[in-house]
């Protein structure tokens, strides 16, 4: 569509759409800006959906090795498990350990790519959550509970900062090739303005979904029927008060107008070098799926995106109940090269001082066994890390216990995690708050007291 067509359909979008105009006042007062000096400007969450074993990647544990085979000692306490009672034997890990980079952090052999990049990253092993199973568990790790409701944390970042482009939503969603668990409500609004909810993207040629006139829609076409679908708003507005979902809808008309051109060239990869499609593994079918989400958060990062949420193993494939050996082989082979080359690719750019990588599930497993050679979901205690956005690399945080069930040591809690990801982008938890039903809601709930402070070189409040 030429120039003068697309300002005509813009100018006509901004001063007539009464819903529209009305949002744009409360946007301006609300005044989208950081709390404190932000040490990033975007984040690219990468959820490992399942459940991945911290025990088996990042979190060694010489004693489960040493107790394979047995009962669990009563001395780690009653527990009820998603899938029983906990009282099956221990299940050792049979991965090879290795001690990596300056900071001399143990990684596994299943993620032989990501440990070379040990000194930029800050694990942490002592993450704590509430739910037992996938649905509610995937829902608290993106919104802070387990019921769903509530905004994501990319709504909630889009709400406090408002966009860094014109042309792209704010907050993207990346799958492979299945459904997240709970689908769209991970990626909601909530009670937020819907305006604020994440943007799917798909696999394939066109992973932004309906950008493309129609065969035989001419662009004179085109503007013919956006000037009518502007009359028709207008009729809809014109004696109505504030309309979240219509107003939603009717950025969203604009979005797409505009992403007709922005979308198509950020998406097209194929102007990226042999050597970076290589870099993120897309030579490879084992990593070609997850290597071109992290290629393609990479693009929209660089273009204003200021969270980016891929999803590896879309519909719980992490969940290794049995056969974790196949399970998490597979999944880390699609993942650990594709991770690596992102990182690589961003510090070469000068990019990973200001964006923040974010890894992990929504829980861990057990230590010990579930059917034989599987292991069960474990919320207790398990390993996340962050790399880029102000973090301190090379150091490891919390700990778990000698056999990796509990986390002892600076337990960090969803909402931890949630208000240290929120800070490091320069907004404060608390005061980052929107009223519903009579109450100033905040991302956190009533919890993220403690934050994760060291993962900026912080002191955690005793």
């Amino acid at each position: 569509m030429n120039i003068s067509n697309r300002r005509r359909f813009l100018a006509q979008g901004g001063s007539g759409l009464g819903a529209m105009a009305f949002s744009s006042m409360l946007a301006a007062e609300r005044d989208p800006r950081p709390h404190h000096t932000p040490k990033a400007k975007a984040v690219i969450f990468l959820f490992m959906e399942g459940g991945p074993s911290h025990i088996d990647l990042f979190d060694p544990k010489p004693k489960l090795n040493d107790m394979h085979g047995q009962p669990m000692p009563a001395s780690f306490g009653k527990l009820i498990t998603a899938m029983g009672t906990g009282n099956n034997s221990l299940l050792g890990s049979p991965r090879k350990w290795k001690q990596h980079g300056q900071s001399g952090t143990w990684v596994s052999d299943w993620y032989p790519h990501i440990a070379n990049h040990v000194d930029d990253m800050a694990i942490v092993r002592s993450c704590v959550a509430d739910g037992l199973n996938h649905v509610g568990s995937v829902c608290q790790m993106n919104t802070g509970d387990i019921l769903a409701g509530r905004p994501s944390m990319g709504a909630w970042i889009n709400y406090g900062l408002g966009s860094a482009n014109t042309n792209l939503p704010t907050f993207t969603v990346l799958i492979d090739d299945k459904d997240p668990l709970g689908n769209t409500k991970n990626w909601s609004a909530g009670f937020l303005p819907a305006v604020h909810q994440g943007t799917l993207f798909r696999q394939g040629e066109t992973p932004i979904l309906n950008t493309k006139p129609g065969p035989g829609v001419t662009a004179e076409r085109q503007l013919s029927k956006m000037d009518f679908l502007s009359q028709l708003n207008r009729n809809w507005s014109a004696n109505k008060g504030e309309d979240s979902d219509l107003d939603a809808r009717l950025k969203s008309y604009e979005l797409a107008y505009k992403m007709q051109a922005a979308g198509p060239e950020a998406v097209d990869l194929s102007k990226e070098t042999d050597e970076t499609k290589t870099l993120y593994g897309l030579d490879n079918p084992d990593t070609a799926t997850f290597g071109r989400n992290c290629l393609l958060a990479r693009r929209l990062v660089e273009r204003g995106v200021r969270f980016v949420e891929l999803y590896c193993g879309s519909g719980s494939g992490w969940d290794a109940h049995q056969n974790i050996e196949g399970n998490h082989g597979k999944w880390c082979k699609a993942s650990d090269k594709p991770i690596a080359g992102l990182l690589t690719d961003l510090k070469r750019r000068g990019m990973l001082d200001d964006t923040l990588i974010v890894w992990g599930g929504e829980f861990g497993r057990t230590p010990f066994n579930e059917k034989g050679d599987g292991r069960d979901h474990n919320p207790w205690g398990f390993t996340m890390f962050f790399a880029g956005g102000g973090v301190k690399g090379g150091q490891t945080i919390g700990t778990t216990d000698e056999i990796g069930l509990r986390a002892i040591e600076k337990p960090s809690h969803v909402h931890d995690i949630h208000a240290s990801i929120l800070w490091l982008l320069g907004l404060d938890h608390k005061r980052l708050t929107f009223m519903h039903n009579g109450r100033a809601e905040r991302p956190t709930i009533v919890g993220g007291e403690s934050m994760v402070p060291e993962l900026w070189g912080g002191t955690r409040k005793a």
